[in-house]
Formats: C-alpha cells, structure tokens, sequence
C-alpha cells in the first residue's frame, strides 16, 4: 500500500528533476540546431490540420453565442470586441493546450519511448552521450516554439472567422466590428496570450519526454504512456492556464 502511494511522488520527482537538468543542458554547447529543425517540423507537421480543424468550430461556437447575447442587450456593437477578446485571451490558449498535448507531445513519447524500449537511450549513455542534451532539449525547444506559432495562427483564425460569421451570416456592421477590437484587447493580451502558448509548449514537451524516457514493458507500455502523456499534459497545462489568466486579470486590471 505505502509502495503505491509513493509511486505518484516518486514521478513528480523524477519530472522535476528531468526538467531541472533540461533547463541547464539547453545553454551548453553544442546546440543540435538540425535536430531543433527536424523536431520543430515534425510537431508543426502533426498539429496543424488539428489546428484548422479545432480553431474553426471553436470560432463559429464564440462568435454565434456572443453575437445572440449582444443583440439582446443591444450591444450588438461591440461583436468585434468581444470576439477579439475571447480569442486572444482564451480561445488561442485553449486551442493550442488541445493540439500541443494531443498531438505534439503524444508524438514526442512515442518517438522516445520506441527509442527506450530498443535499448538506444541505454545505448547512447553508454557511449557519453546525455540524452537530455541530445534529445530532450530539441524536441522541447521545438515544441516550446512550434506553440507560439500555433497559438499566433488560431488567434488569427478566431478574429478572421469571426468576422467573417458576424458580418456576412449574422448582419453585424463591418466598421463597428473592426472599430470594435481593440476595446478590451492591447498589447498586454496579446503578450500573455504568447506567455501561456510559450508555457504550454514548454510542459507539453516535457512531459512527453519525461513518459518517453521511462517508458517500460515494451511496445504495449509504449501506447500506455502516450496515453498517460494526454491525460498529464491536459492536466497540467489546464491548471497553468486558470493560474496565467488569474495572474492577467490582476495584472491587466483596467
């Protein structure tokens, strides 16, 4: 009983540790620039239809709901307020939590973890060679980047879908809509929106590589982790994007 209460701490622990030793290993040199790049598009590769297909209906869901409520409080003005607002302190994050942990660090586990279960990771501690350094810090630079870049396309989606749903298919005024986005939105949302995106890539990533190092019992325990890689990943980055926006809300009080 006390064996299996431990276990949960024991793999916090080993988390910390990992991502604590990535922190130093990602300012020693050599950087593995070719191994950023590689890893870099083969996370954008496996995110970005999902992308498309998630920020589109989550746009058409924002804009629909907001634009009824606005209309019967008379406000139907403030659409593009609104929707600006939405998308770039929720909808952007949101978006980028589901595709970056079910698609980028479930890819990232399943690269590792096919590597652990074949003896390479062993191999190459063996042979001098820090895994963390040759492997674990491109794949979460890469995701820590690939994030940002996803969370600047959904923000972009959001306004132009919305837009294009309030305007043509719910007869909001164009000029109103575009006067109105940037009431509520500045410089400080867009910034934390790329601080949550910049944080989420960053724990997606390294809890894909955490799962894929320790990765046990062969090919079946290989599915086992990438499923436990979502579920932790959601998680985690659910948890930082109630305390980030908790923290904006202080910070960005108007």
């Amino acid at each position: 009983m006390l064996e299996q209460l431990t276990v949960p701490a024991r793999a916090v622990g080993g988390f910390m540790e990992m991502s604590l030793e990535t922190l130093r290993e990602t300012f020693r040199r050599p950087f593995h620039f070719r191994e950023f790049l590689d890893q870099t598009w083969m996370i954008a590769r496996v995110s970005l239809v999902p992308t498309l297909l998630v920020a589109i209906p989550f746009t058409v869901l924002v804009a629909f709901t907001l634009n009824i409520l606005l209309r019967e409080i008379g406000a139907a003005d403030l659409s593009g307020a609104g929707t600006a607002f939405g998308t770039i302190t929720q909808l952007g994050p949101v978006v980028t939590v589901l595709v970056v942990a079910g698609a980028g660090a479930t890819a990232i586990c399943a690269d590792l973890g096919a590597r652990t279960i074949r003896e390479e990771i062993d191999a190459m501690r063996v042979l001098g060679i820090n895994p963390i350094h040759r492997l674990v810090v491109p794949r979460v630079l890469a995701s820590t980047f690939v994030a940002l870049l996803l969370n600047g396309l959904v923000c972009a989606i959001g306004l132009a879908g919305g837009y294009v749903f309030s305007v043509f298919l719910q007869g909001v005024n164009p000029g109103s809509f575009i006067n109105g986005l940037t009431i509520l939105t500045g410089l400080g949302e867009l910034v934390l929106a790329e601080v949550k995106a910049l944080l989420f890539g960053m724990v997606a990533g390294l809890v894909g590589c955490y799962r894929g190092l320790t990765v046990q019992g062969g090919p079946k325990g290989v599915g086992n982790a990438v499923n436990e890689t979502v579920v932790y990943a959601f998680i985690c980055l659910f948890v930082i994007n109630v305390i980030m926006t908790a923290i904006g809300v202080r910070v960005l009080a108007r």
